[in-house]
């Protein structure tokens, strides 16, 4: 019996073992390709990138992005009034228009325009800043405008054998006298602008340099990065550059400054990282998160996720993790008292629902970005349309035929769980916040298709969800705009959406395609799209008690059209932004600011930009 006893208690201890080993074993592949080291030398850098580069390299691929308002101006105008709208309270976002409450900012093309904007009877222009290259996005801190510039050539073939001389500019003006801009700091760094961000005096931003080339004979020179601060050129050395251990397809460099634009005294700082193309960023008031795709052998997809510290000046590369799946942009992620939240999406949708592979989930990691907790296959065939953290909240938005809008728990750090679910016609593109216990969906109305698994989209569908009822949420209200075809830009750029709740205003750009039902006696399909009819905001009033209720419409197209260029519709004069300073609603396009009344939305004054 003593010799069963002991057999058994060595086995248990093999399996332990062995257990252990394998666990271990995992835990390093599982780390391999996250955790960054740094360079020793420029010779060890290119002899890493020879040697791990999974295919020929023929060009740099260019990455895609991205509570409510934040901006770091500290003007202290006598009326109120909005702005941008941003992901993080506190952490400010570029945009193409910017106000600080008497002055509007536009950028457009390779101009940025001043504008005295308050009272609107005495609005006009005062000074335009005109750049070489083309306008990315800007800031307004006091006295200084931040101005984004890209050289990028756009029409460039993708495959070329030497690399895009993109350089991306960062241009700091100071605008005591908004009459005569004074260029006080001209920074550049080579690559293409990725985003940025600011939060009081510094701004952060991120650029993607190309970190080799070949020629004509196919041989592989590794670049390294430059910066210019004042027409002072330096190269990043190899040894400041992190990498991780990983093969990509796309060696970039990803380069994160922090800028002091009321200090010019105070040199840029900055962090050098060698990894594959940077598709999302979060940024909290503590940290920057960038994220990068990658694929296994075996087709699998994981998202790894870096940590940046950010504290005034001081940038520190901390830790770094991996998850399943694919990020949709940055409202896929969020911080939330120490750790880190984030939604993704595994496979693909089909339209026959036995070929969909599909689903999604949701990690919480800790700030070493080990996972802690998960919630995994939610919704499998559908995928990921938007998602919002709120709190111990999540709210998402999966799609396929109908809109399922999922609220979910995430108290329980390592055991978040669905609380309840709402299946309607639709889908939103994006989520904004109303109150605690409402929220705001901006997306598309769809109809079932007959001859198979999946939906034909609408009109652009504006939703209010109530979710007071955590394990019953309801669609309130709903408005929808228009017919196939119509858009708004809200759908994919959070910044072109106007709310204030205190108002119950809401405010956003629209595209309006409409159909002729006379040309359909038997009945509109589903799948016709509308002619383009009119385009400008939408102006609505939006309240728990009356829902969501059309005020009216502004446009600048009165006497213009709609071209077509390059497969896309444009006119100098389509509306992109809207404000408000004081009881005034400013709409903005590339060649006009017009002045509407809030209180009647009658016309008070325009200016020609």
């Amino acid at each position: 019996m003593k010799r069963v006893v002991a057999y058994v208690l060595l086995f248990i201890i093999v399996v332990s073992v062995a257990s252990i080993i394998i666990t271990l074993q995992y835990k390093q592949l599982e780390d391999q390709g996250t955790r960054l080291k740094r360079f020793s030398s420029y010779t060890e850098l290119k002899k890493f990138i020879e040697e791990n580069l999974e295919t020929p390299y023929y060009g740099v691929y260019r990455g895609t992005d991205f509570v409510f308002l934040a901006d770091s101006s500290e003007t202290s105008p006598t009326v109120e009034y909005s702005k941008t709208n941003v992901q993080v309270e506190g952490v400010d976002e570029a945009d193409i228009v910017k106000t600080d409450g008497k002055y509007i900012y536009v950028a457009s093309g390779g101009n940025v325009t001043i504008v005295k904007a308050y009272p609107p009877e005495e609005a006009e222009v005062l000074s335009k800043i005109e750049l070489n290259g083309t306008v990315t996005g800007i800031y307004v801190n006091k006295d200084r405008l931040i101005v984004f510039e890209s050289n990028f050539p756009f029409f460039r073939a993708f495959y070329a054998y030497e690399p895009f001389h993109e350089q991306t500019y960062v241009k700091v003006y100071d605008i005591s006298d908004r009459r005569t801009p004074t260029l006080k700091r001209n920074i550049s760094l080579s690559g293409w602008y990725f985003n940025s961000r600011m939060i009081d005096d510094y701004v952060y931003v991120v650029v993607n340099s190309p970190a080799i080339k070949t020629n004509e004979e196919g041989e592989i020179e590794v670049l390294l990065p430059k910066i210019s601060v004042n027409n002072r050129e330096k190269t990043v050395p190899a040894s400041k550059i992190y990498y991780s251990e990983v093969s990509d397809y796309y060696y970039t460099y990803t380069i994160i400054m922090a800028i002091n634009v009321q200090n010019d005294q105070e040199e840029p700082t900055y962090e050098t990282i060698l990894m594959g193309i940077t598709s999302s960023m979060y940024v909290s008031l503590n940290n920057i998160y960038l994220v990068v795709p990658k694929r296994s052998e075996t087709g699998a997809e994981t998202t790894i996720i870096h940590r940046i510290h950010i504290e005034g000046s001081k940038i520190k590369y901390e830790a770094s993790g991996q998850v399943p799946g694919r990020v949709l942009n940055q409202f896929s992620m969020d911080e939330y008292r120490g750790y880190f939240r984030i939604a993704t999406t595994t496979g693909h949708v089909a339209r026959n629902l036995e070929e969909a592979t599909s689903a999604n989930h949701i990690y919480i990691l800790d700030m070493n970005m080990s996972i802690v907790g998960k919630i995994e296959n939610i919704a499998p065939g559908e995928k990921i349309y938007s998602a919002r953290f709120m709190g111990n909240r999540c709210y998402l938005v999966t799609f396929k035929k109908v809109d399922p809008f999922f609220v979910i728990d995430l108290e329980d750090l390592t055991n978040p769980k669905i609380l309840g679910k709402l299946k309607i016609s639709g889908y939103s593109d994006y989520l904004h916040p109303y109150d605690e216990n409402h929220i705001i969906g901006i997306g598309k109305e769809t109809v079932e298709a007959e001859e198979g698994d999946f939906a034909w989209y609408q009109g652009v569908k504006i939703s209010l969800f109530d979710v007071s009822d955590v394990k019953n949420p309801k669609e309130i209200s709903k408005y929808v705009i228009g017919d196939r075809g119509t858009e708004t830009p809200v759908l994919y750029d959070h910044k072109a959406l106007l709310f204030d709740k205190n108002r119950n205003l809401l405010v956003i750009p629209v595209l309006v395609a409409e159909i002729n039902e006379e040309e359909y006696p038997e009945g509109v399909p589903p799948y016709v799209h509308g002619e383009y009819t009119w385009q400008g905001v939408y102006v609505f009033n939006i309240s728990l008690e009356e829902g969501i209720v059309l005020r009216g419409r502004i446009t600048h197209l009165e006497n213009e059209t709609i071209s077509t260029i390059y497969y896309y519709l444009y006119s100098p004069y389509m509306v992109k932004r809207a404000l408000y300073i004081g009881n005034i609603l400013y709409t903005i396009s590339d060649k006009k600011i017009k002045m509407n009344s809030l209180d009647t939305l009658e016309e008070i004054n325009e200016i020609k930009l």
